[in-house]
Parts: C-alpha cells; structure tokens; sequence
C-alpha cells in the first residue's frame, strides 16, 4: 500500500499559521511606563496647569498654555511668556497673585485650553473664543467669539488644515463655562458644537450641534475627517469633512477613560489623553492607566500608564521619540521616552 506524505498538508497549516501571526511592523503592545519622565518645571507662580503642548514648524518649543491665559516658550534656559490674550493686561491678570483662589477668577481671566503650530499659533480660548499670534508672539488677535448668532461658552480643542488653512475646533457646551466643566459631565449636557474657522472668509460654521462634552479634536492624516473626543461619554466621534459621508458623523472608538485632548501619533493614529479611567479605585496599586494610542481605523494599539496623580490633558509625540505630557493639575510638563 502507497504511503500518503503528510509534508504538504504540514506545510499548509504551517503557512496559515504564520498568516496569522503578528506582523513584525505591527505596532508595539508593550505599554509606556509614564512615571519614568523628565519634567520642565513652571517656576513663574502665576503659571499652572499647562494644559496643552504645541511645536512650532522650525521645532521651537515646546509652547504651553497655562492657567493665566498666557502662552509660553520653553526656549532651552527656561518658560517665557510667548503671548497673552487682549483682556490679560486689562483685567490685571499680570498682577501678584490675589487672595481669590483660581477658581473665582477664571470669569475674568482668559484660560487657554487648546493650542497649535506651526507658523501663526492658534489658541481655543475657554473665554475670548478662537485666537491667533504670530510666529513673533505677542498679544493675540481674536479670531471669532461666537457663530450661528451664539457666542462661544466654552471654547476647548483645536487643530489646523496645513494644506486649506481652514481651523477646526470645539465649544464644549451652550450652557456651562470653563469653571464649570465638572457640570457638563455629571448633567450629561449635549449642547456642545464642532466648529470650523475660514480665515479667507474670517467666518465661523457649526459643523455639528447637539454633541455630548466635545473636547480634542484632531484632523485625520488624510484629511477626510476630524476625531473628538467626547469626555462625558468616554468615546471618539468621526465627523468626515470630505468624501461621500461629508457632514455626517458615527462613533470611532469606545475609550477605557475619560478622554480630553487628541493628538496625531507618527503612524497616522492618535494619542488620546485619558484624564481618568472609567473604573478606577482611591485605593490600591499606585498605578493607572493615563494615555492610549488608537490606529486610523479606531483600534487600540498601545497604553501608557503611571502615578494616580499624573492625569494628562494633552499626549504629543515628537520625532525624537520623546513625548510630551500637558496636565492641568500638576505644575510641570512632562517627558517620557515612547
């Protein structure tokens, strides 16, 4: 009787097998450690909570909102003031600090919440709306405080169209400020807007009404679309900007945490800052999860955990393979290596 050779039916399930492993140019799993870090400390007492962390096109930076409305530029030797808003010398938002907590000032001081380079730096300003300062700093000119006839009430993220100009940002919510953030998570608020600035036009469009908490936001590699993040709901929102799905939006990602500002990884992903997780314990082990990287097509691919007190805003990855962390709770930024 003739013996079958099983060689080639070997080879066939050793050929489906290795499809169907990992790719070696798959991202890697392994998570970031963020307690490992370097830190650019704010020594001006004024400035606090560098929310949100910006390069320029030559590299310059980083830039840094902080608390007092002011932008500010690391320039190797230390912070300087890059540029403030047209009401901070005004309102003597540059004096000594008063005995008002920071909480009771924010209805008069500007409080930067969102910046972008390169070239002409533009700022979402919780209060004065949609900014922009030249490449030379200085006082910034606001761009727009409202549109559709309502003004802005809680100007938040924001992101730059390199190739149009075109400005892309949120406001929050209709019925909540800044000082108030807390409120439109536990109220469920859903009057937030997605908002587009032409700076040919010097117009402002709603692009999307009705939105629960919309925070970062961030254009694709492409160009075809926008992701926010929704805070409240722990999600990412696809809002497509061209093609045919132009003007319509749908979930593209559920988050582990409450997310706030995204920002584009090198491999045309994101870097969703995670301010806290949904489940998370006072207790325990002195670890969370602060940060999660998702691909263009809304797939987890990489985490970043660290201390219970280090809860970013803002996650920017930069050429070098370092990355930079904004926090609004903490007086510092920081550098972990990816």
């Amino acid at each position: 009787m003739r013996r079958t050779s099983k060689l080639p039916l070997l080879s066939t399930l050793l050929a489906v097998l290795l499809l169907l492993l990992p790719s070696s140019t798959a991202a890697d799993p392994r998570p970031i450690d963020a307690s490992k870090n370097q830190r650019l400390e704010l020594t001006d007492t004024l400035a606090v909570c560098p929310e949100s962390v910006a390069f320029d096109g030559h590299g310059g930076g980083p830039y840094v909102s902080v608390s007092d409305g002011r932008i500010l530029r690391y320039d190797g030797g230390g912070w300087k003031t890059f540029s403030y808003s047209p009401s901070y010398t005004n309102n003597g938002c540059d004096a000594p600090s008063s005995e008002l907590p920071p909480v009771a000032k924010e209805s008069s001081i500007p409080f930067a919440t969102g910046i972008k380079g390169p070239g002409c730096v533009y700022i979402a300003d919780a209060y004065m709306g949609l900014m922009r300062v030249g490449p030379s700093g200085g006082e910034a000119t606001v761009l727009a405080t409202g549109a559709a006839g309502e003004p802005f009430r809680f100007t938040n993220g924001v992101d730059v169209d390199q190739v149009t100009g075109d400005i892309y940002f949120t406001d929050s919510s209709k019925t909540y400020q800044r000082s108030q953030h807390q409120m439109v998570t536990a109220s469920g608020d859903s009057t937030g807007r997605i908002m587009k600035y032409d700076p040919r036009t010097k117009q402002g469009t709603v692009l999307q009404s009705g939105v629960t908490y919309p925070n970062g936001i961030a254009i694709s590699d492409d160009r075809t679309h926008l992701i926010v993040a929704l805070t409240g709901p722990c999600k990412l929102l696809r809002y497509w900007i061209q093609g045919p799905k132009a003007g319509t939006s749908e979930i593209f990602a559920d988050l582990p945490g409450y997310p706030d500002n995204v920002r584009p990884d090198k491999n045309g992903g994101y870097w969703i800052a995670l301010h806290r997780e949904k489940d998370e314990f006072p207790f325990g082990v002195n670890k969370h999860l602060v940060a999660i990287r998702i691909g263009a097509q809304g797939e987890k691919l990489q985490e970043m955990t660290g201390p219970k007190n280090v809860r970013p805003t803002e996650v920017v990855e930069r050429d070098n393979g370092k990355i930079y962390l904004g926090s609004v709770e903490l007086s510092y930024v920081s550098i972990v290596s990816a």
